[in-house]
């Protein structure tokens, strides 16, 4: 029987037969180790606890924490990790582990890793094909196919790049999550990644245009789609003015009205001009790195210093600062509250209780407009679910458990 091997950057896992190897020369790993690595591996797809691991280690009679440590330690090592860099193996607060590197399954006949609770099996994500169209003005929209099975259609959101998004550990546990057992459709925005550039009109029928065009490059007829941040207000708008199209909704740290349209008060319109000023001032600084490290903190609350410099860092590589600069000021002011009642397929919002960059409240406006919606909250203060956030796997869940009804 073949074994499943797992490959991440220049590693192979070959779970079953425990051996490692790097660029193809074996790698020694201490049983033990060996051992807790392939559970990681196995069980990417979920935050395992520390006393689930003690007691795997221990075979039924849990290791005491110094030992786990040690084990962890020899892992990390074997894969080119360590305690504090944690780019592959990653403490997960409140006690607990994730192996979070970007995996796929070579070779298996055997069980695929195990999946979050109430997630379907599926084949990986280890395969992608990007490809392009035009949209109704011309504009280049740059879009991938990634994974296989039923589509799932994600509208573009604040500045992605699909050649390199899968590589970032901002996206890439969600390319993971949303790939079992569907094919995951998403593009570049006019104006970022691999699109033109050269925006032109920048509207919110031009972004709408910009989705039509892609599911039909694709060829699709009726499909669920995925709205994250900015990019759930182009969601509403399309499932509202393409009822026929959109089988269900879902909206994640998403809004119906910017920021400068939803100022209710002369403090908050003034609140949303010195926000607005602070972003011009940043990107058109030479060196925009401060504000965009900011600019990461409000997206990413709980993740460190380090994660924040590479959101950054991403940033500048997906766009012009000028584009940047118009992506905020349209933002602020876009607007589908008008429409949102028009939303007649079945739609699911969730959003973190503690959003830094979106209020809860506009999830509670979204719930209020959209008829045939439910609500769940929860807990975390990301606007962007990291992969390790307990939120992540939750998210999942009823995902895919409303995509499943």
């Amino acid at each position: 029987m073949d074994s499943a091997v797992y490959r991440f950057g220049q590693y192979a896992l070959d779970a079953d037969r425990r051996r490692l190897s790097h660029d193809g020369q074996r790698v020694d790993v201490e049983p033990q180790a060996m051992e807790l690595l392939c559970h990681l591996v196995e069980h990417r797809g979920r935050f395992v606890p520390e006393e689930e691991l003690r007691d795997r280690m221990g075979h039924g009679h849990a290791v005491s924490e110094a030992e786990l440590a040690t084990l962890l330690r020899s892992a990390r090592l074997a894969i080119g990790d360590s305690d504090t860099r944690q780019r592959l193996i990653r403490a997960v607060r409140p006690h607990g582990y994730r192996f979070v590197a970007h995996t796929t399954v070579a070779s298996t006949t055997a069980a695929a890793a195990p999946t979050a609770p109430g997630v379907p099996a599926g084949t990986e994500a280890d395969h992608e094909v990007i490809r392009f169209c035009r949209s109704a003005d011309g504009t280049r929209i740059a879009y991938a196919l990634t994974g296989e099975g039923p589509p799932l259609v994600k509208t573009a959101n604040w500045l992605t790049h699909l050649d390199i998004d899968r590589t970032t550990p901002m996206w890439a546990h969600w390319f993971d999550g949303l790939t079992r057992g569907r094919q995951l459709i998403r593009y570049d925005e006019r104006g970022c990644g691999l699109s033109s550039w050269d925006m032109g009109s920048f509207t919110l029928d031009n972004l709408v245009a910009d989705l039509d065009s892609v599911a039909d490059a694709v060829g699709l007829d009726r499909f669920p789609l995925l709205g994250v941040s900015q990019g759930g207000a182009v969601a509403v708008a399309y499932a509202a003015l393409r009822p026929e199209r959109v089988s269900h909704l879902i909206l994640t740290s998403a809004y119906a009205r910017g920021q400068q349209i939803r100022a209710g008060s002369d403090a908050e319109r003034e609140a949303a001009e010195v926000d607005l000023n602070i972003a011009r001032a940043g990107w058109r600084s030479q060196d925009s790195s401060s504000f965009l490290r900011y600019f990461a903190s409000q997206f990413l609350a709980d993740a460190t210093p380090a994660e924040w410099d590479a959101f950054a860092a991403y940033q500048q590589q997906t766009t012009s600062p000028a584009n940047g600069l118009r992506f905020l000021e349209e933002f602020t002011r876009i607007d589908v509250s008008g429409i949102a009642h028009d939303v007649t397929c079945p739609t699911l919002i969730i959003h973190s209780r503690d959003d830094a960059r979106v209020p809860v409240a506009q999830a509670l406006e979204l719930a209020t407009l959209i008829p045939d919606s439910r609500l769940v909250l929860l807990e975390s203060r990301n606007h962007l679910f990291t992969a390790d956030d307990p939120a992540w796997p939750t998210f999942l869940t009823h995902l895919y458990n409303f995509l499943s009804e």
